[in-house]
């Protein structure tokens, strides 16, 4: 069977993250996010998979390249071209993607599920498709219900009592919104759907060509399902899931590494005196990483591989990417990736801009010491 992962996007939302890295690449616990999505499609028999890639294409086709490694068959359609030298991303939008592969040669020739890269699910992908069948739909959406003030992130769709799809309102206001059962961007589609996106153009799925749909009154169906699906799609929404997956909320991502302390997981050769530091769980701590003597650690926390956390830092509910040295600084619901310290709500500081770099730096540097910081304040 068929399926199509949708990563062409830049991820404008989870900066600065995305500046270096394409968002289906981003880590969950070192693995990344689309990685999840190609073993969901291959336990439900979708065994052969297209990719859309614009923006930071090579990192997702050098991971996963043919999907061998995955028990599955992986090709991808890159947009954009090359500019002095350079790869340069110019995304057609979902529905353009999906035509762009078709025009090429017509991949979609049976039912298909399209994933959008960016999220955790635990479909039955199975179930959603006999019911599309069985509705005898063109195109199907997979809902759920968030709270009214989370409307304006997401496509709102108002169905009848048969499931048919009669509104739908791509990321409307709060106070426009019709109802609060939105978009997952877990889509089943028939070949047929693509006779309704234009050749060569920038096209939606959501704002283009789901309103066309339902104007035309054609079998455009939504079925809202029981399952779990965490949206990555901004900074704050990533905290909370490697917030939720140290805490076990989140099924079917496991914390890797040993457990060598009650709730305390580590990678290969960590390099940690455990009698001479404070740490409480839940923790992984990613492999050839130092902790310092005299270090604090207080879970939900993350620590990425080949990672120095110096005596006296203290690291609370945070993120910190590989390679990342801090000195005596503290971190309360913090991320650290890079050059950049972010904050769970988004709000971010360039370290370097700031002159703050010799407090979160490279690993892989020479260091020197300096007088402590907070950064809470």
């Amino acid at each position: 069977m068929k399926a199509m992962i949708l990563a062409a996007g830049k991820g404008t939302r989870i900066r600065p993250i995305t500046n270096i890295m394409p968002k289906p690449m981003i880590p969950i616990m070192q693995k990344p996010v689309m990685e999840f999505l190609v073993e969901l499609l291959r336990q439900h028999g979708f065994d052969q998979i297209m990719v859309n890639v614009s923006h930071l294409s090579e990192e997702i086709e050098n991971y996963f390249r043919d999907g061998q490694k995955f028990g599955v068959q992986m090709a991808y359609s890159f947009e954009g071209t090359i500019i002095d030298g350079k790869l340069q991303g110019s995304a057609l939008g979902s529905a353009g993607g999906l035509k762009k592969i078709q025009d090429f040669s017509p991949f979609f020739d049976d039912t298909f599920v399209v994933l959008c890269g960016d999220a955790l699910i635990d479909l039955d992908l199975t179930y959603a498709v006999n019911w599309h069948r069985q509705k005898k739909s063109l195109a199907t959406i997979i809902t759920k219900t968030v709270p009214k003030d989370q409307v304006s992130s997401y496509g709102v769709v108002v169905t009848d009592a048969d499931g048919k799809i009669k509104e739908f309102q791509e990321k409307p206001s709060i106070e426009s919104a019709l109802s609060n059962t939105i978009n997952t961007g877990i889509y089943i589609f028939e070949p047929e759907i693509l006779n309704y996106v234009p050749s060569g153009v920038e096209f939606d799925l959501g704002s283009d060509l789901f309103p066309k749909l339902v104007a035309a009154d054609l079998p455009f169906h939504a079925i809202s399902m029981d399952f779990q699906w965490v949206d990555i799609g901004k900074v704050p929404d990533y905290w909370q899931a490697i917030q939720d997956v140290l805490s076990n909320k989140i099924k079917n991502v496991n914390i890797p590494g040993h457990e060598v302390h009650p709730n305390i997981y580590a990678g290969l050769n960590v390099s940690v005196n455990w009698d001479k530091v404070d740490i409480r769980g839940p923790v992984y701590i990613g492999g050839m990483t130092q902790i310092d003597d005299g270090a604090t650690i207080i879970g939900p926390t993350m620590i990425g591989p080949n990672c120095h956390v110096c005596s006296g830092a203290v690291v609370e509910r945070s993120v910190i990417f590989e390679y990342s040295r801090l000195s005596d600084v503290r971190l309360v619901d913090k991320l650290v990736f890079g050059r950049y310290c972010v904050d769970k709500t988004g709000a971010t500081i360039d370290l370097q801009a700031a002159a703050l770099d010799w407090l979160i730096t490279d690993a892989r540097h020479q260091h020197h010491v300096y007088s402590p910081l907070d950064t809470t304040k």
